[in-house]
């Protein structure tokens, strides 16, 4: 899907408050703007063709080797590259759920089959098993004992568990070093919802030695750029320079789904993390989208194109009370005055 998905605050000119985007967008980046602006020369030569030194930084972070980590152009990128190597495999994906997994798997010929719920997930040896964790769009994350469990009961079975929202939950997650002694177990990771850079392109895919050394053979070279590079290590040598409060993130998500609630208009669904999946009763979230974006410049995110959801459902990603209220405000207006 090369449109359709958030953040699309290209096609709405004016927008100053920007709910669409799962990532903090308060984070303070002008040392690294300064840092990026002294590597500008590396643009000049071709960079790492494998991301290299920023994979050795990246994979002490996590403490575990370089070996056991692929970096890639986002998280994205992890993604397709997964669904090459294992392409014309059976692939289950629980929905909703971001919609690359499976435009990945048809790009790759892959047979997909698309979970309703979690006792449908029944992994046969050879599939892959997709799980986004904490999930987009709801904000969920998957039982921790019950998805470990599942693993070490599956060993024949391939689990892409896609952690790139970690950072924005307090519930426990699938542990790094646990993953990598695994068999069977890629850990997608992404620089842009920890450290607010979309923008830059910084993902990555843990896991055990021999899988990451299966998809380095099919990795096209060059694809993380020289800044990029820069930038993630940058980021990884000052990450205390941003840290978000996600404690503080959760309780006002539970603020927000309180007020929506209150309307009697609006069904909330439940969630982990920063995200809120929200359906309107009636009426429809493309036009509660435009009317926000031209009338207050708030973006949200218009959820009826992932599968299993419909016409009426959008997404936000919370950020400060002050601004929160005015979409709530906005959401308000646009109801009562239809």
């Amino acid at each position: 899907m090369i449109k359709g998905h958030g953040d699309d605050i290209f096609t709405y000119p004016g927008i100053t408050h920007n709910f669409s985007s799962n990532i903090v967008c308060r984070m303070d980046l002008d040392a690294l703007y300064e840092h990026l602006n002294s590597c500008m020369p590396r643009i000049s030569s071709y960079p790492e063709p494998d991301a290299s030194s920023l994979a050795a930084a990246w994979a002490a972070s996590m403490d575990i080797s370089a070996d056991n980590l692929c970096v890639t152009s986002g998280a994205t990128e992890a993604i397709y590259l997964i669904a090459q190597v294992y392409r014309e495999s059976n692939s289950q994906i629980p929905v909703p759920t971001f919609s690359e997994y499976a435009d990945a798997c048809r790009l790759n010929r892959h047979k997909i089959t698309e979970i309703y719920s979690e006792s449908g997930l029944k992994p046969a040896p050879g599939s892959l098993i997709w799980l986004c964790n904490p999930n987009n769009p709801t904000g969920k994350v998957w039982d921790h004992s019950w998805l470990t469990e599942m693993i070490e009961a599956n060993p024949a079975c391939i689990f892409i568990v896609d952690q790139s929202y970690a950072p924005y939950t307090l519930e426990k997650v699938i542990d790094v070093k646990w993953a990598v002694e695994m068999p069977n177990v890629l850990i997608l990771h992404s620089m842009t919802k920890q450290f607010g850079v979309p923008g830059l392109r910084i993902g990555g895919v843990s896991g055990n030695a021999r899988l990451i050394k299966q998809l380095a053979l099919f990795r096209m070279p060059w694809s993380v750029n020289a800044l990029a590079i820069e930038a993630g290590k940058f980021l990884l040598a000052n990450r205390d320079l941003y840290r978000f409060d996600a404690a503080g993130l959760i309780v006002e998500r539970e603020r927000v789904a309180s007020e929506f609630a209150k309307t009697g208009l609006i069904e909330v669904w439940p969630s982990d993390s920063n995200m809120l999946l929200s359906r309107l009763r009636m009426g429809k979230a493309s036009a509660l989208k435009d009317y926000l974006a031209v009338e207050k410049g708030i973006l949200i995110r218009d959820a009826s194109n992932f599968t299993g959801l419909d016409d009426g459902c959008f997404r936000i990603a919370v950020q400060s009370p002050e601004t929160d209220n005015l979409l709530i405000e906005g959401i308000k207006e646009w109801m009562f005055s239809n």
